[in-house]
């Protein structure tokens, strides 16, 4: 009785193939949402950490700035991106862009006066989101005080 030891190249072949085909199936399938949700929560951990920034730049620089300091969102909307701004000076203190698979959506423009409060008093609230996880950003108008809250 002769016994086999090993498999032949074409068995092995065989395998690899079906191994392949298989993998063009299920790879599509995989759901990288996942991923998408979780940057979104990074796009929103981001921006409310640069608006508490500005807030702070324009709380710190009240001596000598009068008119505080703003961020702006780029874009018509969806926002692509966003800078920090010194209302006094115009210049441009940073600039962030918005992953394109994020949304969002709101007001325009965040002034903080020096006193750390919302100077345009109608621009507190922003939306992000992506593959169905959505954070709403707000601002209380006479504190200035910066909220995250997931939906």
């Amino acid at each position: 009785m002769h016994t086999r030891k090993a498999h032949t190249l074409v068995e092995m072949i065989l395998v690899v193939v079906i191994l392949a085909a298989l993998a063009l199936v299920v790879v599509p399938r995989l759901q990288f949402g996942a991923q998408h949700r979780l940057e979104a929560e990074g796009v929103a951990r981001k921006i409310v950490a640069d608006l508490r920034l500005t807030r702070r730049l324009a709380i710190s620089d009240a001596a000598t700035n009068s008119k505080g300091f703003k961020l702006t969102m780029v874009g018509p909307g969806p926002y692509t991106g966003y800078e920090i701004e010194n209302a006094d000076t115009s210049e441009t203190l940073a600039s962030h862009t918005i992953d394109a698979r994020v949304t969002c959506y709101g007001d325009n423009k965040f002034g903080f006066g020096p006193l750390g409060n919302i100077s345009d008093q109608g621009h507190t609230q922003l939306t992000v989101s992506a593959e169905g996880r959505t954070f709403t950003i707000t601002i209380v108008p006479a504190t200035g005080i910066v909220k995250c809250v997931e939906h």
